[in-house]
């Protein structure tokens, strides 16, 4: 056995098998798997093997296509059989809301060359004969949808691995995994220890234990999943002796799965009354078992699947399969270099491997040697998740995700399982006033207040909700006088010492204020793409505030930690300053109110610190919401203190609490873009025009400066722009297709609807060569096309008079 390697991938599933493939097909040889017991033990050997592109997030979606168009590469490079066949598949849907989110699916396939399609029940009829239509009213089909032999398919990622000069080490326990001060790691096993630079843990069922090795928690948990192979059934024999294959039929009213299974069907269930295994830790003796067959807890299922596939009722059983498989609390998988520990890096959770394991293991190998992926990974990044979570947490979780893994995906759904978990000092008493709660990043969030007699749940959409009177009367409290909104959700960072103008001038792109003063900046990767969208506060020469996105903390840390300095610190004080902004043109004399502080002659973009009551407070002169505003930050003891003077002082001018529904509403009025829709790992700073925050004439050659130059000099391809939209009861959400000329020629990054303007607004890339001020397009929204025509400037406050006033 080998006892030094560049790379020690734990873990001989489908994804560990991927990752080794993909790291010697980017270039690295010395790299080698260790797996306990033979390649695929776990969950690889007895998966369904069903692959398939549906997916809410478009990258993940994207990179499921690239699994799928991979195995054929594979078999070609190997000569080895995945078992492919390719024989499309189709997803029910038998209520407008399950039609809405596969419309929502197949507008987002436009653009990104999925051939997908919208069918009725006729065309079901056709494609997928054994299923029971009543109720049907039409459905989506992929032809890339089909299934694989599991084993076959691992055989070949191990064996593609090795012709690129990979080692496979089977039957070799993983006892330790220790960290030597060099960042390297000793893998200490049964036959030896081996000394690697990198360690990836691609543990599958085992995940959380080679985890803890490392004293690192993964926030995973294995389910129970049970699906059933029949007998031979007569359409089956009937189709197979034309020549022809039986499709695959999702069908989320029944929460099940089907595809043919030789001459026979094979159909599996994610079931409301489900069981976590395994809740104390995986036993290592567990690999090539399965569970005890448990019809109780199908029963319904069975029930619901034999009226909608009546041929299932007349057909014996043949095997049962009932074996565990690992959910992130998300359900997507937990990829990337796992923030605060060098050179270890996370392949897990990865549920459905034959659908995803390819993009993981390319997404991995672009990370591990590249630097950073071709795109935004965060949807399965493991720093979405940050030290909050736990164990506690993650089960319900996870429980609430196998529940749903077939239910509609709502852009407003809130779901409950876990909470309220973490919660600030506001909670009881916004509760009281009425607040809709949302979370982000574990935290308790008021989406919107309600009155007395209205509804304290938003009713999940794909169209305008229940909450839009409500965000429409927060709306008018903060353009009309003033609102007051918690400022909990930003990510805050702190960074001090002789070198901290020094180190952020090289971190961003932008410019660095002077003491008493803000600027906004992007942060850019060394590829020049989007990473961050800061505001920087100089408090004095070797003391900063970052603000940024609350649930990109981890995120960001990782970043910082990984472009540290001597002499320069970063704390995370997310959850150690607290406060409230207030907004509107009744804004400064509320404030003046509260202090005996002079804050007249405050300009836009100054800070101070202020006593707002009993409260030492730092004051901005800031407001995300494009009006005239102040966020007020202080230690989260004295927040309710603070509130209770800004409320007192706030009520005479009609003071309202606006919620996160009202502020997207607003940010809407001055075209203020947000991370993770007009910001992200996918855009650059001149097709988002983040480019006007970029200080070019700095001396400091900034990560990314190069890549930004060179782009400045070619001019972008594409830009962010805005439209107003000729919608009627559902706005854009995301990636909706732009079309011009009956041609798809962009996407939207986000929209909604402008309760201040009466409009509804969209924000989406176009070719940078057909932008124009008159330009005309049209935007599908759940299948329909709407006009929408170009918006240069803002209609509300141009020229900023009110924000900087």
């Amino acid at each position: 056995m080998k006892t030094t390697t560049r790379v020690a991938v734990i873990g001989g599933g489908v994804v560990g098998c991927s990752v080794l493939y993909h790291l010697t097909k980017l270039g690295w040889s010395d790299v080698m798997l260790i797996e306990r017991s033979d390649l695929t033990s776990g969950s690889t050997w007895h998966a369904a093997g069903g692959f398939h592109t549906l997916n809410g997030d478009t990258n993940m979606a994207a990179l499921q296509g690239y699994t799928i168009r991979l195995y054929k590469e594979l078999e070609e490079i190997t000569g080895m059989s995945c078992g492919l066949h390719h024989v499309g598949g189709v997803t029910l849907a038998d209520n407008r809301e399950r039609m809405d989110m596969l419309l929502a699916e197949r507008a987002k396939h436009r653009y990104m060359g999925l051939e997908t399609g919208i069918v009725g029940p006729e065309e079901i009829a056709k494609i997928a004969p054994v299923t029971n239509l009543d109720g049907i009213i039409g459905g989506l089909y992929d032809p890339l949808d089909g299934h694989l032999d599991p084993s076959g398919t691992t055989h070949a990622y191990a064996r593609a691995a090795r012709m690129g000069g990979a080692t496979i080490e089977t039957h070799c326990m993983v006892r330790e995994t220790n960290q030597r001060p060099d960042g390297t790691w000793d893998v200490v096993t049964d036959k030896g220890t081996i000394h690697a630079e990198h360690v990836v843990n691609a543990g599958g069922l085992w995940a959380r234990e080679v985890g803890a090795m490392a004293g690192i928690y993964f926030p995973l948990h294995p389910m129970e999943h049970q699906y059933i192979v029949t007998e031979d059934v007569p359409l089956i024999l009937e189709m197979a002796q034309d020549g022809r294959e039986h499709p695959h039929v999702m069908d989320p009213a029944g929460e099940s799965y089907l595809r043919q299974e030789g001459k026979g069907l094979c159909i599996g269930f994610y079931e409301q009354p489900c069981r976590p295994w395994a809740v104390d830790g995986t036993p290592w003796n567990f690999g090539h078992e399965l569970l005890p067959d448990d019809f109780d807890k199908i029963e319904d299922s069975i029930a619901f699947a034999y009226r909608r596939f009546p041929a299932l009722e007349r057909a014996g059983v043949k095997s049962v399969i009932h074996g565990p498989f690992t959910f992130a609390p998300d359900g997507n998988p937990l990829v990337g270099p796992v923030p605060g520990v060098r050179n270890y890096w996370s392949a897990c959770a990865v549920m459905a491997g034959f659908s995803q394991g390819g993009g993981v293991g390319l997404m991995l190998a672009q990370w591990m040697i590249e630097g950073e992926t071709e795109r935004d990974t965060f949807a399965m990044d493991c720093a979405r998740f940050g030290d909050w979570i736990t164990p506690g947490y993650t089960r319900p979780k996870v429980i609430e995700n196998y529940q749903k893994r077939f239910s509609v995906s709502y852009p407003n759904e809130e779901l409950p399982a876990a909470r309220p978990f973490r919660q600030t000092p506001m909670y009881d008493l916004f509760d009281g006033m009425g607040a809709v709660w949302g979370h982000q990043y574990g935290l308790e969030v008021a989406n919107y207040f309600a009155e007395p007699g209205e509804s304290r749940f938003e009713t999940p959409s794909f169209r305008r909700s229940n909450a839009f009177d409500a965000t429409a009367r927060e709306v008018a409290a903060v353009r009309g006088a003033v609102g007051i909104n918690e400022l909990q959700n930003f990510g805050k960072y702190l960074v001090t010492g002789a070198g901290a103008r020094g180190w952020l001038d090289r971190i961003m792109a932008g410019r660095i204020p002077k003491p008493g003063r803000l600027s906004l900046t992007p942060m850019l990767s060394h590829k020049g793409r989007l990473i961050g969208d800061f505001t920087v506060s100089c408090l004095n020469d070797e003391t900063f505030q970052l603000t940024a996105s609350y649930g990109a903390q981890a995120f960001h840390m990782r970043w910082f930690g990984m472009n540290e300095a001597e002499g320069v610190r970063v704390d995370n004080i997310s959850d150690r300053l607290t406060g409230f902004q207030i907004a509107g043109p009744k804004a400064r004399e509320v404030l003046a109110a509260c202090t005996r502080d002079d804050i007249a002659d405050m300009r836009f973009m100054d800070l101070r610190h202020v006593t707002v009551g009993m409260a030492d407070c730092l004051v901005q002169r800031v407001s995300y919401t494009g009006d005239l505003g102040y966020e007020i930050y202080c230690d989260p003891m004295a927040q309710r203190a603070l509130w209770s003077v800004l409320w007192a002082a706030g009520q005479p001018h009609g003071m309202r609490p606006f919620g996160m529904r009202a502020m997207m509403s607003l940010r809407l009025d001055r075209f203020f873009g947000s991370w993770g829709a007009e910001f992200s790992p996918d855009y650059t700073p001149a097709e988002t025009g983040m480019d006007r925050f970029i200080a070019w004439g700095k001396d400091s050659d900034f990560i990314g400066r190069a890549a930004a130059e060179a782009e400045r000099a070619r001019g972008p391809a594409r830009r962010l722009i805005n439209f107003g939209v000729d919608a009627t009861d559902a706005d854009v959400v995301a990636y909706e297709p732009i079309w011009l000329d009956g041609a798809v020629v962009g996407f939207c990054t986000s929209g909604g609807y402008s309760h201040h303007l009466g409009k509804s607004i969209a924000y989406g890339f176009v070719p940078a060569d057909r932008v124009t001020d008159e330009l005309e397009v049209e935007i599908e929204i759940l299948g329909k096309m709407h006009k929408a025509r170009h918006l240069p400037r803002s209609p509300f406050d141009p020229e900023g008079t009110r924000m900087r006033g």
